[in-house]
Parts: structure tokens; C-alpha cells; sequence
């Protein structure tokens, strides 16, 4: 018999094959890479990474490989974990799993010769790197570049550990390498490693700097920050925004760094790229630094995945200051212990590693603050707080930042903290707070939620719960007398459609494949049932269910039929009048006879 192929896309590959991928794959193990992870019995809750949350409302049955949110409804298997985390297709989905758990995949070999687009812009910038890592070992033109290194403290272990490299000052030494290497120029554009030239020729992008390989979560190689040595142009310059490289969703280091922040429950976020290596260099492998790009929502979006406490450990001069605050300008992250670090003045973190000090660094860590009351002591001093009107003024500003933290105890904490600091009566900074708060309150946009599951019907909810039961193949469902035209709600219809045919072929009692069987179905029904398996309460009755079910189409055809009879005039028609009266009869009496065995 000829193997059944799965087909996606441009690709191939026996089924076989894809269910021992599944089979071997780890999904609670993924799924710790880039959230928090927490066992809850047999399944595993999470932070879920799909949608921002405190608590954790993902479930992850690892057995079975399957995952579904609660707050947002995410679902899938493991591998449309992949597909959604990473942001690929299925078919790169299977062959990342496989290469993950050491298995052989048989491609067609027509569809092998076609690459995925992202793995050619990875295989470019991983060729660059090399490049750029084998230019700063050997070329004479790069001793400055060593010496910069080396007056940062690293060592030729660091350059490796870490891939620093450097770009040549010449025009396009790069491009020129790359296109001998058959990377067609569209590539090298679509890369972000080469530009046009005002002439409409490529050149390369960094010239005469230090490159910084940026990695994603996974560890793929997206892009590259770039340090000037000398001569004219920013100091740093970052990969242009490309399909693979997004610096609003990317920090440097995260994908090293992850590990160490979930078990430490602690990330710290810095400002350049020596300052994280600083920081691991230093025995403390939990700092990022964002790429090029101000802090911002979406860079916490990513650290609440895995800590509920992050740390921003900039300089203590206004720059760093300034570098604090920007982008919380009007709002408080308040679902995260969000703290500041004070560095000893004008050291940054690499310089404190570099000196010897890396103690000071990690007492700095230690003894953070809130940001709140960091940006609060930054606006007090704006203010002579010995003159009268000048308290007055310094606490109305206050008010209005104390306001938009979420905690009202937190809230009250703060402006304890602002009476004794000013000198202004409590009650008074209290209710600047409330008056500042109820502005914050009626000046935000309502939040889109997440939609709400309808509500269902009794006869709805037992077809569900039967549903729940034919997920899990209990013995008794067959005897109860359950086939699929007893499902009257369509989506529940769909439902057991997709399992029937397995149901048919397997014992009663035994588990059925319910990663092979809807992992990959994608459909509303498919998600139905993902939840649905998911739901551990113990089952009610099987023939207590089969027998609300048809209580309830019973219910559902007495309804038609009162109101048809309402319709109809038994003046004008008493023949169908008294026909349908009479079947109305029947059906009701039926309907109670079924109640009285409930």
C-alpha cells in the first residue's frame, strides 16, 4: 500500500513520519521557552503568549499534545504552537519539530528544491554573520575593532560566545561575498544586509563597525546591530525592519537570557548591546536590551511571558533617566513589578564588569525601586520644594502620576509618600489622587474584550457534555445509544463528524489520538473540541445526557409547532388546526413521560 502523504504547501511528507514528530515532541517543553509554565494536575497552565494577561489561563495537556486558552481562545497542537509562536507555516512547523527531536523527514523531492522564504533570509544572515565573525578574527582592517573589544573586557572567548563581529569600511565587500555565494541581490535586500546605492547598485548596509548578531526567541538569526567605530553616522545602526527582523517585537539577548529570567524570576533590561554582555559576563545571564528602538508595550508583551518583575538598569545621568521613562510618559505598566536600578554615576553596566565592579552591579539590581516612586523623585526635584506655591504645584503633578497605577492601596501607599515629602496634608494629595484618577478613568478608551461564548440551552449543554465524553471514548456511549444524528446544534454536528470515524474503529475505554485527530483542524468545531478535552470534571450520566438531548428537540419541535398553530386561523382551517393540535398532544406528553425518568 503507497504511504499517505500529508501535502501543505509546497512540500510533502508521509503521515507517519508527522505523527511520530507529534508523538515526540515536547509541548510543555516549548511551551516553557517563552512563558511561564506552572503544573496544575495533569495538565499544565501558563501565562498564555497569544494575549496579554496576569493570570495564567492557558492549559497545555502535554500527553497529548494540545493547548487551549481560556481568556482567548487559542488552540492547536504542537504544531500550530510553532506556527503561532513563530511565526512560520506548518510545513517549516514539521520540519523545526523534527530537527528538535532528531528525526528524518522524507521530502518529495520535487517540493525540497523550493526553500521557505524565511529560512533563506535566516541562511543570508547566518552567512553574514560568519563573515563579519571571521573579518574581526583575521583582517588587518579590523584592529581597531579588537582594540574597542578589548577595552570592553572581551576576550576572544566572548567574540565567540557571543559572535561579534565586524564590517569592513569598503563599499560592498559583503554584498560581493554573498552573491559569490548564489544570494541573489533581492535576497540581500529583503535581508536587510545590502541597500541601493544613490547609483541603484548594492552596497552593504554596516561599513567600518561592530556587528551584534540580534537572535528571535527561538534563536534564529533575524538581524544585526552595528557599533561606529570612527568617522561620520549614528553610533548604532540596526537591521531595517524585514519579514524576519522587527524591533518593536525583538530584545537583544532574550533568546539566551529566557531561561535564567523564568528560574530567577527577574529581567533586566538595558540599554545597549556590551551592557547585556556586561551583565552575563557578570554571572547574571537575565539582561535584554532592545534593538535600536525605545522600551514599549510590545518589548513587555514579550517579558511577561516569563517574569512578573523586570528591572531597568540604564545610566543615572538625565540621558538614562530620560531613557527610563520614555514611552511610559502616560501610563504605569501596573501588572509588573516594574523597578529601576541606580548606577553608580556615569557607569554604565559594561563599565562597571570591564573595572572589576561587577558587586556594584549586582547591589544596584538588588536595591532597585519602583518605577513609580523613581518617577515621582524625578518630579519632585523640578520643584523648590521650600516654597509654598512650589509644594502645591510639585503635588499636583505627583497626584496625576500616582493616579494611573491600577492598585488603589499602592495608590494610597504613594501618597502617604508624597505628604511626607511635601509637607501637604494627606487628605489633600488624596483627593488630588482620586480627582487625577477619575480624569485617567474618564479619559481612556474602553478595552476590547475577549467575546463571550453564547449562552446555551439545557439540551445545548448536554450535548456537549456528551461531546466531552466522546473525547475521551467512555465506556457506556454506545449502549446510551449516541449516534451522530442526535446532535442537533450544528457545530456540535460538525463536532462529531471529525471524531465518528475514529470513534467506530476504537474499544470503548480506549484513548483515542486526539493530537492526530484534531491538532490540525483548524475549524470552529476543532477549537470546540480542543476546549472541550481540556475540561477534567468528572462525567454525568451518559443515558441522562442522550436523554436531556432529545428532551430538549423535543422542546425545540414544540415550539414550531405553537408557533404554527398561532399562525393559523381554526375558523378558516380547522382541519390543519386540529391536526397540528393533536401532534402538539403527543409531543408534550412524550416530553413529560421523558422528564418523569430523568
Amino acid at each position: 500500500m503507497r504511504a499517505f502523504r500529508f501535502y501543505t504547501r509546497s512540500v510533502a511528507y508521509p503521515r507517519d513520519e508527522i505523527d511520530q514528530v507529534r508523538e515526540r515532541a515536547d509541548l510543555v517543553e516549548l511551551a516553557s521557552e517563552i512563558t511561564k509554565v506552572k503544573k496544575s494536575g495533569r495538565s499544565v497552565m501558563a501565562v498564555c503568549p497569544f494575549h496579554q494577561e496576569k493570570t495564567p489561563s492557558l492549559s497545555i495537556d502535554g500527553p497529548r499534545g494540545l493547548y487551549h486558552c481560556f481568556g482567548c481562545g487559542k488552540s492547536g497542537d504542537v504544531f500550530r504552537w510553532v506556527q503561532e509562536t513563530q511565526a512560520i507555516d506548518f510545513r517549516e512547523s514539521v520540519e523545526f519539530l523534527a530537527r528538535r527531536v532528531g528525526i528524518d523527514l522524507t521530502e518529495d523531492p520535487s517540493a525540497g528544491r523550493r526553500r521557505g522564504r524565511r529560512d533563506r533570509l535566516i541562511e543570508v544572515n547566518v552567512a553574514t554573520r560568519d563573515f563579519y565573525l571571521e573579518r574581526l578574527k583575521r583582517a588587518d582592517d579590523a584592529a581597531n575593532a579588537r582594540s574597542y573589544l578589548r577595552s570592553r573586557g572581551y576576550d576572544a572567548d566572548v567574540v565567540d560566545e557571543f559572535q561579534i563581529g565586524y564590517a569592513p569600511p569598503a563599499w560592498d565587500e559583503l554584498t560581493r561575498h554573498l552573491k559569490q555565494r548564489d544570494f541573489d541581490e533581492e535576497l540581500l535586500y529583503a535581508a536587510g544586509v545590502s541597500q541601493r546605492s544613490s547609483r541603484g547598485r548594492p552596497i552593504d548596509r554596516f561599513r567600518g563597525r561592530v556587528i551584534f548578531p540580534i537572535g528571535d526567541l527561538r534563536g534564529d538569526l533575524v538581524g544585526f546591530g552595528a557599533r561606529r567605530l570612527d568617522g561620520d553616522g549614528p553610533k548604532y545602526l540596526n537591521t531595517n525592519e524585514t519579514q524576519i527582523y522587527h524591533k518593536s517585537r525583538l530584545l537583544y539577548g532574550l533568546d539566551r537570557a529566557k531561561g535564567s529570567i523564568v528560574s530567577g524570576g527577574e529581567a533586566v533590561v538595558v540599554e545597549g548591546y556590551t551592557d547585556v554582555i556586561g551583565f552575563h559576563l557578570s554571572g547574571m545571564p537575565v539582561a535584554v536590551a532592545t534593538c535600536g528602538t525605545a522600551l514599549g508595550e510590545d518589548h513587555l508583551g514579550l517579558l511577561r511571558r516569563f517574569t512578573e518583575r523586570v528591572v531597568l538598569a540604564f545610566d543615572s545621568d538625565e540621558a538614562g533617566a530620560g531613557a527610563a521613562l520614555r514611552g511610559f510618559e502616560h501610563s504605569i505598566p501596573g501588572d509588573l513589578d516594574f523597578r529601576v536600578a541606580i548606577l553608580p554615576e556615569g557607569r554604565d553596566p559594561a563599565d562597571l564588569v570591564r573595572d572589576g565592579d561587577a558587586s556594584h552591579l549586582v547591589k544596584s539590581v538588588e536595591q532597585s525601586i519602583p518605577l513609580l516612586q523613581f518617577r515621582l523623585e524625578k518630579e519632585l526635584e523640578r520643584f523648590d520644594l521650600d516654597e509654598a506655591e512650589a509644594r502645591g504645584r510639585a503635588a499636583g503633578a505627583a497626584a496625576s502620576l500616582v493616579a494611573l497605577h491600577p492598585n488603589s492601596v499602592v495608590r494610597h501607599e504613594y501618597a502617604v509618600l508624597l505628604s511626607r515629602r511635601t509637607g501637604v496634608d494627606l487628605q489633600v494629595i488624596a483627593n488630588a489622587v482620586e480627582r487625577a484618577r477619575r480624569r485617567v478613568a474618564d479619559g481612556r478608551s474602553h478595552e476590547i474584550g475577549v467575546s463571550q461564548p453564547r449562552k446555551l440551552s439545557g439540551s445545548e449543554k448536554a450535548e456537549q457534555e456528551l461531546l466531552r465524553a466522546l473525547l475521551a471514548n467512555q465506556i457506556g456511549w454506545r449502549d446510551a445509544g449516541v449516534e451522530p444524528d442526535l446532535f442537533v446544534d450544528g457545530l456540535h454536528r460538525s463536532a462529531v463528524d471529525i471524531l465518528w470515524p475514529a470513534l467506530e474503529t476504537t474499544p470503548e475505554g480506549r484513548a483515542l489520538d486526539l493530537g492526530g485527530l484534531i491538532g490540525e483542524d483548524n475549524s470552529e468545531a476543532g477549537s470546540l473540541l480542543r476546549r472541550l478535552a481540556f475540561d477534567d470534571r468528572p462525567f454525568p450520566d451518559m443515558a441522562d445526557l442522550v436523554n436531556s438531548i432529545k428532551v430538549g428537540e423535543l422542546q425545540r419541535r414544540i415550539n414550531i409547532l405553537k408557533r404554527r398553530i398561532e399562525d393559523i386561523d381554526p375558523d378558516v382551517d380547522s382541519e390543519a388546526y386540529s391536526a397540528l393540535f393533536t401532534e402538539l398532544i403527543v409531543l408534550e406528553r412524550r416530553r413529560r413521560e421523558m422528564r418523569s425518568d430523568e
